[in-house]
């Protein structure tokens, strides 16, 4: 055995001892992060298709949206619906995660993730494709709880940031793979002879992967964090929670589809249901006597800044590729290529946030001047975006792939910063209900930003002013961390497997 093996063995050993100091079960924290990140790679990857699919449905005039009269609108409103189910469960999946167990919730996650993208794939007409996907994302809104808790309670104290920005970058990759190869595998089915349903072919070939993950992060949990797991009674709570949830919104789509109300209404029938339905939660978590954790100032002013990360996150994750092909008037490949910098500049920018974050605690400075940096940075280089779309000559595809790419890093910086912020804001035994919140409440962003964009651009024949919209709200949520008072990092936090 060679020396840079002891050194090696000697450092683990040290990591792990530290974790066993702070309280926190020895697990081998780094594999746990890599089936958490393969976890957000295909949770990402199955969401993300839904745009380039559109995006090719609208070049080609084929599917259920290339013939509508409005079919950027039509395509943001099916995108809206998706997050309309992914944000109302993002709290119940914190509170299952804390009582049935985390790991449980992440393997229920994904399997509904996997089973939908398939059902997403056979389906037939608008109606039945928009109830698969609100399923899909009903399942997919439990995962990011119950994944930064449980990063937070295994990881040790001077390596949870990084952590959380490790495993996040997934995130980027699996936008990544949507965005690149959802053309490409478009293209593979139309040369199998699919024709018009060539764009059912990623829906199957994600849905594969997405069931690989499974059985490897089953394999992991069952081994090396607790044992064996119970799935159905969480599953069954979900069932019991998205049942209706699921009723009220695919009814307010159909519905809109019968009374062939214009489609602002709908989402703003969406926008009504998500508030009513944060309404009630708040109110719940206030008659328990969790409110002074959850509902304080200080940390509802972290809840609503990052309604910008939201908006747009999935304003330039959906619409991305439409924007470089109409901007730059380029093919769906040529402009999905170009999206993709976006997407990946989170591979970088996630782990530097949670090394910078980490590095920020160590020496007492905090994280709050790196979230504002972040903010800031991010905000002028989309101002400058969109002034780059905005022109009469059409941009080049280097210019908006730097611009995408370099915004992306700050922006995918500042999102385990904040988390981090987060994580500390509230007791150990909270924290899946305190993502739960933050993500409920932010994905108003993601609910609106697809719908709102596609709105913007059928009435104005442009994507700048979605862009300068997106750039705004994200200047609203500086000034929203401005007042922000940091957590001390918890050193003490004894946590169940």
């Amino acid at each position: 055995m060679t020396t840079g093996s002891f050194e090696g063995d000697a450092a683990q050993n040290e990591e792990l001892l530290e974790a066993g100091r702070e309280g926190h079960p020895l697990v081998p924290y780094k594999a746990l992060w890599s089936v958490l990140l393969l976890g957000w790679v295909v949770s990402y990857a199955d969401r993300t298709l839904t745009g380039p699919v559109i995006a090719w449905m609208i070049q080609n005039k084929a599917g259920f949206i290339g013939d509508a009269a409005n079919p950027a609108t039509l395509g943001g409103l099916v995108g809206s619906m998706f997050f309309l189910g992914y944000m109302l469960t993002q709290y119940p999946g914190g509170r299952l995660g804390d009582r049935f167990g985390h790991r449980e919730m992440i393997i229920v996650s994904l399997l509904a993730a996997c089973v939908m993208t398939i059902v997403s794939g056979l389906v037939a007409g608008l109606v039945a494709f928009v109830a698969a996907r609100v399923l899909t994302g009903l399942g997919e809104g439990v995962f990011y709880s119950n994944d930064r808790t449980l990063i937070i309670n295994h990881t040790p104290v001077s390596k949870r940031t990084l952590g959380l920005g490790v495993v996040i970058a997934g995130l980027s990759v699996g936008l990544t793979v949507g965005i690149i190869f959802t053309p490409i595998l478009i293209n593979w089915g139309t040369s199998l002879g699919m024709g018009g349903g060539a764009w059912r072919m990623p829906f199957f070939v994600f849905a594969a992967f997405t069931f690989v993950v499974i059985v490897i992060a089953f394999a992991f949990f069952r081994a090396k964090l607790g044992g064996a797991m119970r799935l159905a009674p969480p599953f069954l709570r979900l069932l019991l929670f998205s049942a209706p949830t699921f009723v009220v919104i695919v009814g307010l789509f159909l519905l809109a589809e019968t009374l062939r109300w214009p489609e602002w209404l709908t989402a703003s029938g969406a926008t009504l249901i998500a508030l009513i339905y944060i309404l009630v939660i708040v109110r719940g978590v206030q008659r328990s006597g969790r409110g002074p954790a959850l509902l304080n100032r200080n940390i509802w002013l972290v809840y609503i800044a990052y309604i910008a990360i939201l908006w747009n996150l999935w304003f330039f994750s959906f619409w991305s590729v439409q924007i470089v092909r109409e901007a730059a008037e380029s093919s769906l490949v040529a402009a999905a290529l170009t999206a993709a910098f976006n997407a990946g500049a989170g591979i970088l920018g996630f782990p530097a946030g949670g090394w910078l974050a980490d590095w920020a605690v160590r020496t007492g400075r905090g994280r709050k001047p790196l979230a504002l940096i972040c903010t800031a940075v991010y905000s002028v280089l989309v101002l400058i975006f969109g002034w780059s779309i905005s022109g009469g000559e059409p941009p080049s595809l280097a210019l908006l792939g730097l611009l995408l790419f370099t915004s992306g890093v700050f922006f995918n910086a500042l999102q385990p910063i904040v988390q981090g912020m987060t994580g500390d804001m509230v007791p150990a035994s909270e924290r899946g209900s305190a993502f739960g919140m933050l993500n409920l409440i932010s994905e108003i962003g993601a609910v609106l930003s697809p719908v709102v964009s596609g709105i913007l651009r059928d009435a104005t024949g442009s994507w700048a002013p979605g862009v300068y919209v997106a750039a705004g709200i994200m200047i609203v949520s500086f000034f929203l961390y401005l007042p922000v008072k940091e957590a001390p990092a918890h050193h003490e936090d004894p946590i169940p497997a």
